[in-house]
């Protein structure tokens, strides 16, 4: 369906304003992809081009390579408890089960997406149906190491253990925004001829659980972006979508995280992921 693909960049080109990912926007460059199936396709391109290499097989690979990469004026790792720093750190040890409750005012749009678009292209296949994901996620972690031998990001790849398709493939590293001191999360989910973007703001909240957040903004803030190549020009849109997560231990000692999703104002769908140590 490429005539589906390029009437959504298109879409987002048109909502969107030209951006010089390689000036004044770098904060905005991040892997693309460029072929119409993405899965971990991206991952040897992305080192190719900062000059670096691949690491498939680090048995304890994380997300971050330290969460000290996130202190600033509005957060210290030191406040988070020590489960919720492993897992970033070392996100390689840990595998997860995952529910999912859709409004049901957004679910047939969801179907309607996972089907024609995120199982095609095997990325953003959010699991629509309870029983999608009732045998569970396997998670993978690819670091991409800068020419030094230092971890520049990490592709997060994460499937189905139902049929192997591909639910999420992103880049993860950590970005600071013009004109801020507070490091974000960054995670970039390549496409063909562009990617979706989302800076997530932390938090440690006061019983040492972590929160994550893509609030509404102007553009430049943290939230969620469609960066798009087309006719020679990059383009960027700010995408009214935005997401909370919450990571915490529960009473019985087990971690784990509740992710909302919201169109705007309205929720959209709810994840809730538990996380337990081991392969």
């Amino acid at each position: 369906m490429s005539w589906l693909d390029r009437g959504t960049r298109n879409f987002w080109r048109l909502t969107g304003r030209p951006v010089d990912v390689l000036g004044a926007e770098k904060w905005l460059a991040a892997p693309m992809h460029h072929g119409p199936t993405i899965e971990d396709g991206w991952l040897t391109a992305a080192a190719r081009e900062i000059g670096g290499s691949l690491c498939h097989d680090a048995k304890d690979a994380g997300l971050l390579p330290d969460m000290d990469r996130l202190n600033g004026p509005l957060f210290n790792a030191d406040h988070i408890r020590p489960e919720v720093r492993h897992f970033y750190e070392h996100t390689s040890q840990w595998r997860m089960e995952i529910w999912t409750e859709w409004n049901p005012i957004f679910q047939p749009g969801g179907e309607l997406i996972s089907r024609y678009f995120g199982r095609r292209v095997q990325q953003l296949a959010l699991p629509t149906k309870p029983l999608e994901v009732a045998l569970g996620i396997d998670s993978r972690v690819v670091t991409i190491m800068d020419a030094a031998g230092r971890q520049h990001a990490a592709g997060w790849i994460r499937t189905l253990r139902s049929t192997g398709d591909h639910v999420y493939s992103g880049c993860y590293s950590t970005r600071t925004l013009p004109g801020s001191e507070q490091p974000s999360v960054h995670v970039a989910f390549p496409l063909e001829s562009g990617n979706v973007q989302v800076l997530l703001r932390p938090r440690a909240l006061p019983d040492g659980s972590l929160e994550l957040s893509s609030p509404a903004g102007p553009f430049g803030h943290d939230g969620a972006y469609v960066v798009v190549e087309t006719r020679g020009r990059t383009h960027a849109a700010r995408a009214p979508i935005h997401e909370t997560f919450r990571v915490y231990v529960d009473a019985e000692g087990v971690l784990r995280t509740d992710h909302r999703l919201c169109l705007r104002s309205a929720t959209v769908v709810r994840l809730h992921y538990k996380l337990l140590p081991g392969t």
